[in-house]
């Protein structure tokens, strides 16, 4: 049996529980039905329908909200010592669920097994790392002053609204969740509609852990409903979002008579610029790795290659051999590198653009075409003799779509690098390191990397600016979010009081 056979064997025992009952909202450690009755998630893979979901609404979310806020006294104020070994029982309920967890993914999603075998375990690192973090999450400084000990500490804001997207929906999950959990914080978790099936295995791995009933609820459904029901509730304090930059626009209004806290980690056209001065070879691996991994569904994606004259024509030359020889298949095949679109709404978007970019004058020089019939699938793309006005340079195509982009100076590639309308990542490729210096110091980009693809580390924030999102995740940042600053002065001596009204 090859390896394929078998991880087609093991996922069909995986989701034989999920045909059998669908999947239910978890609200206060029940299952519950959705007010809205059942919508069906289906694989890319093939369209076939992998079973039926929750449609949950304002009600289910009212309910979700309350049980969040009820059971928020108990969390906050259980001892940080225990919160922590909650967690640490989490990231091993993850692992020993790795297998499970990726397989469901990938049928849910289209992602390859190649990358999200391991995605399971980042989102066990993410909650070892949060509870890592536990104890001194709520830690302050001791500023002084001529009259008072001025003391700073933290307390967890409340219950929050976690909204998850569908390309790597698990990971990003768990990206949000843990430290919301590890600050005191409970949640109501609504994942994206088109990827159900992780965000329940998820729930259950929480509870079998010992995470009190209602500490992590989720309700199922879609933004119109839910997700606005969700930004409204006045019960919930804080909305932590990833997705697109409209959505993060909506979320922002429905949020604002309840002066909600928003975190939004929003999308990204990031360039990968690459100097001639940089090592080559390095450079095609990493601006290959960071648009065709992951199907190039992911907001750090580099989708536009700015690429210096003096190297342009030998580097595309080797940049089109390699997309040509990109693997597109079966995403439980251990070789597959890029598996299908995630739904048929997004397959239809990726695939406009093959038509948008020869209208706006560019050459499609690799890709452009679909493959079967059977499910979302496109061969990798790379769009060549672009400019920066075209669409396909300014737009969000959010597959696996590159646009090469010639310039000939420093300030004509910084230039074209900032103008567009977000700004989450950047990479940099050049061995000067005067010129990273001061190409990083005025890029417009929440993250940057040079001579590296995206490297994620824990401690360092994450996050863009621009159009790209407000807030950052990640460390210490994360607590920022999910916790409340908070002051007390102790007088230290007999200061004076100003007396008013005295005879």
């Amino acid at each position: 049996m090859s390896v394929l056979d078998d991880n087609i064997t093991k996922l069909s025992g995986y989701l034989d529980r999920f045909r059998a009952t669908g999947i239910q909202n978890r609200i206060a450690g029940q299952d519950m039905a959705g007010a809205g009755g059942v919508f069906q998630t289906t694989s890319p893979v093939d369209k076939s329908v992998i079973c039926d979901v929750a449609h949950g609404t304002a009600s289910d979310i009212d309910a979700a909200a309350n049980a969040a806020h009820d059971a928020f006294a108990t969390w906050r104020d259980m001892p940080a010592g225990e919160r922590k070994k909650v967690l640490i029982r989490i990231a091993e309920g993850i692992e020993a669920r790795a297998e499970e967890i990726a397989l469901c993914e990938c049928w849910d999603t289209g992602q390859a097994f190649k990358f999200m075998s391991k995605a399971a375990l980042r989102g066990a690192e993410n909650f070892r790392y949060f509870a890592d973090q536990v104890v001194q999450a709520r830690d302050g400084q001791h500023l002084k002053s001529p009259t008072l000990m001025n003391i700073t500490t933290r307390v967890p804001i409340g219950p929050v609204g976690v909204i998850t997207p569908w390309n790597t929906p698990f990971m990003l999950s768990t990206w949000k969740i843990a430290p919301a959990l590890a600050a005191g914080c409970t949640v109501v978790h609504k994942p994206a509609e088109a990827s159900p099936l992780t965000a329940r295995l998820l729930v259950e791995i929480t509870e079998e852990a010992g995470l009190p009933p209602g500490v992590l609820n989720t309700v199922n459904g879609f933004g119109e409903g839910a997700g606005k029901a969700l930004c409204e509730h006045p019960k919930i304090k804080a909305i932590a979002f990833v997705g697109e930059s409209r959505t993060g626009s909506l979320i922002t209004k429905q949020g604002a008579d309840t002066l909600k806290r928003n975190h939004l980690e929003l999308g990204g056209k990031n360039p990968v610029i690459v100097f001639d001065d940089a090592d080559l070879d390095r450079a095609l691996d990493a601006a290959i790795f960071m648009i065709y991994s992951i199907n190039g569904e992911r907001c750090t994606s580099s989708s536009r290659l700015l690429v210096q004259d003096t190297i342009r024509e030998e580097f595309e030359t080797k940049l089109i051999a390699r997309v040509n020889n990109i693997k597109v298949g079966h995403p439980l095949d251990p070789a597959t590198e890029i598996g299908p679109l995630v739904t048929q709404e997004h397959f239809d978007k990726v695939v406009s653009y093959f038509d948008i970019a020869k209208e706006d004058g560019a050459t499609v020089a690799a890709g452009g075409v679909t493959v079967g019939d059977a499910g979302y699938f496109v061969r990798p793309t790379l769009f060549t003799q672009a400019t920066n006005q075209m669409r396909i340079a300014q737009e969000e195509i959010f597959g696996p779509v590159l646009t090469s982009i010639p310039f000939s100076t420093e300030d004509e590639a910084l230039e074209m690098a900032n103008d567009t309308a977000y700004g989450l990542t950047g990479y940099v490729w050049t061995n000067d390191l005067t010129r990273a210096l001061r190409f990083t110091d005025k890029l417009e980009a929440g993250m940057i990397w040079v001579n590296s693809e995206n490297v994620r580390h824990l401690p360092t924030p994450f996050g863009g600016v621009k159009a790209s999102g407000i807030g950052r995740d990640g460390g210490d940042w994360s607590f920022e979010f999910y916790m409340e600053q908070k002051h007390i002065g102790f007088a230290t001596g007999q200061h004076k009081i100003t007396k008013l009204g005295a005879l």
